[in-house]
């Protein structure tokens, strides 16, 4: 892109918040994904409706994302802007048992808290390695808990940079959908209602949920969280390793021998090793069983 983009680009936000050509392998718990042509860190409402009016203006393409945890970049980048909401963009401000949480505070982070402060309802939440803005647009859940038990309501913006307040009501959170992935909207704050429990059976929780995650997931590779979103009436997981696909390998990629709910980058991986695993294992889960694994984890470029 040109000069004049970037020169506009910096007028909206500071120099130091834009990065040129940059990999988004460093920018994805993936650790995959080539160059976006610039990677903007907004650091207000205001800048990020003002950097969504000039792409659309300008014709450019943009994607808005958090950290990366739910994301497989292609190796050949982003053509683009990538409009990041996150450790820029993470404030909360508490009043008692609720709180109003800008969308790239980490759930990890806001769950801490949480806990310190003695609030319960949030502990489902505290280890899914994302961020607010994510977890609400994907109605993230774990543990028999969703975003959807604790919120009020949400800030969003829609793509001609208007913002405004949606109850929980218009907010139509089902099975990792939402209103603002139904409309495409940009999920600015969330709007927690919490409660008042007991400090120590919490930090229990906290610690038995840390240590299923430990034992059942494979956090020592880099992934993007469980890869297919769960069949009606089915496990993604028991369908891949009862299909034979616990350990394949295409490459640098691998279906977990821990758990066949997630594809990790064991041996640096590229988008396309994950993408050919993918495949594979949606046509042999198929042809075997006759369910349909649909991904979760989003794709972002030219595949």
């Amino acid at each position: 892109m040109s000069q004049n983009i970037l020169n506009e680009l910096e007028q909206i936000v500071n120099e130091g918040n834009i990065l040129v050509n940059e990999p988004m392998n460093k920018h994805t718990t993936f650790r995959i994904g080539g160059p976006a042509d610039y990677l903007v860190m907004p650091t207000t409402i205001e800048q990020i409706a003002e950097v969504i009016r000039l792409c659309r203006q300008q014709g450019i393409p943009y994607f808005v994302m958090g950290n990366g945890s739910n994301l497989l970049v292609s190796d050949a980048g982003f053509r683009g802007v990538i409009v990041q909401i996150y450790d820029r963009y993470r404030h909360v401000v508490w009043n008692g048992t609720r709180a109003v949480v800008e969308a790239g505070c980490l759930l990890s982070k806001f769950g801490s808290e949480a806990a310190l402060r003695g609030l319960t309802g949030f502990e489902f939440a505290t280890g899914i390695p994302g961020t607010m803005g994510g977890a609400v647009a994907m109605n993230a859940g774990a543990y028999g808990g969703e975003m959807k038990d604790c919120l009020v309501g949400v800030t969003m913006m829609d793509m001609d940079g208007l913002t405004r307040l949606y109850p929980a009501d218009e907010l139509e959170l089902g099975y990792r959908t939402s209103a603002a992935a139904k409309q495409n909207l940009i999920v600015l704050r969330a709007h927690i209602q919490l409660k008042e429990g007991n400090p120590d059976e919490i930090k229990k929780r906290l610690a038995e949920l840390r240590e299923a995650r430990k034992e059942k997931q494979p956090l020592e590779y880099p992934s993007a969280g469980s890869t297919f979103k769960r069949p009606e009436g089915y496990y993604a997981g028991k369908l891949i390793e009862d299909a034979g696909f616990k350990g394949y390998k295409c490459g640098g990629a691998m279906i977990s021998k821990k758990h066949s709910g997630f594809l990790i980058n064991y041996n640096s991986a590229t988008a396309e090793d994950v993408l050919n695993l993918v495949q594979i294992v949606q046509k042999g889960v198929f042809e075997q069983f006759g369910v349909e694994l649909e991904l979760e984890v989003k794709k972002l470029g030219d595949f």
